[in-house]
């Protein structure tokens, strides 16, 4: 084969962990906002120098801005090869890509390749393997027969349920971990901002791509919005028509479990105060003013208590049956607390409960 070859994503996809690297040479912000799964981001020009070749661009020529552009990338390309790559072996096998599949990549592929590795430019670049994400997202929910939705009213263990089934070996989809959020309120992490949309759906593309259709998919309950991020239609529409369990822990249970979820907001109740802001619309001053009350005073038990009597649990009930439509067929599964005893006994429970009725509807 003559290199670089230069292949669309839909050839490269059945091989790409064939690869031993896949090098995003596009600029860091391009890089942050999303990219192919395990790449690594080698920018051939960076966030300053593309404004700067852009500019030169549209203000004095192209042909300035090409050789502006092309002595940036040499001594890029010649940095990335002296700092990472002179240790590779002449059998090493990269994918490189840039937006479009064009002169950034293309200078990067020329390079390796008469260097002598067997190297692969995706044509179309980052814009091809999105097209493809985006058209699989719409079809792959549609492959699996069986989906298991968690449903329980906010504190009830849902997310921890679903990572002792991941442990297990069950499929799993957890849109909370996926989207950095837990799809509340109250629900933005304090160590780590949301992704992009288009990152949120590579990750679940990836995950759904190596699923076994035959098998059973775990996923929680969820809104179409989960923070800022939207669930692709697809999905909620067969998780909306899925089978259904509800996820029973008693209140002062549930309490406990979201003062260990949410220990951020035990330790800074003026962070917490400016959430509970948000909810004035609904509830009104002066009972914001109460909820902020308790937990300035450091009352966070009797505060967390009252915000799922008071208003979790009504929300809960008001969309759930609504938008779950076999949510009245649910089979119940009780915890009887949070220990970590009780969540692995109801992920095996929950396991066999669900093969049982995969079974049975297969027959």
């Amino acid at each position: 084969m003559k290199y670089p070859a230069v292949q669309p994503f839909s050839d490269i996809l059945p091989r790409l962990s064939e690869f031993d690297a896949i090098i995003d040479v596009r600029s860091p912000s391009e890089f942050a906002e999303d990219h192919l799964p395990g790449a690594i981001n080698l920018p051939v020009l960076d966030d300053e120098q593309r404004v700067r070749v852009g500019t030169l661009y549209k203000q004095t020529s192209a042909f300035e801005a090409k050789k502006l552009g092309a002595a940036l990338v040499a001594k890029n390309i010649a940095r990335h090869i002296e700092d990472g790559l002179l240790g590779h072996p002449q059998h090493w096998k990269p994918l490189v890509y840039c937006w479009r599949g064009g002169n950034r990549s293309g200078a990067m592929a020329h390079i390796l390749a008469r260097i002598g590795w067997p190297v692969t430019q995706l044509e179309g670049g980052y814009k091809d393997y999105r097209r493809h994400v985006n058209a699989e997202l719409a079809t792959l929910p549609e492959r699996f027969d069986f989906i298991n939705v968690l449903c329980g009213p906010t504190g009830s263990g849902k997310s921890r349920l679903l990572q002792v089934l991941d442990t297990q070996g069950a499929q799993v989809i957890d849109l909370e971990q996926l989207a950095a959020h837990r799809g509340s309120v109250l629900g933005g992490l304090p160590e780590e901002d949301q992704p992009s949309q288009k990152a949120f759906e590579s990750a679940l593309w990836q995950q759904l791509r190596t699923f076994d259709p035959q098998l059973p998919v775990f996923i929680e309950s969820e809104s179409k919005k989960v923070g800022r991020l939207r669930v692709p239609d697809a999905l909620m529409d067969k998780m909306r028509a899925a089978d259904c369990t509800d996820v029973l822990l008693a209140t002062d249970q549930r309490v406990q479990l979201l003062m260990q979820d949410y220990a951020h907001f035990v330790g800074d109740p003026a962070r917490l105060n400016v959430q509970l802001a948000l909810l004035t619309q609904l509830h009104g001053k002066e009972k914001i003013a109460h909820w902020q009350q308790l937990a300035t005073s450091g009352r966070m038990a009797e505060l967390v208590e009252e915000l799922l009597v008071q208003h979790y649990d009504p929300v809960y009930r008001q969309s759930i049956a609504r938008n779950f439509s076999r949510y009245a067929q649910a089979t119940p599964l009780v915890l009887p607390d949070i220990s970590e005893h009780a969540f692995e006994q109801a992920a095996r429970a929950l396991c066999a409960i669900v093969g049982g009725n995969r079974t049975a509807s297969a027959a």
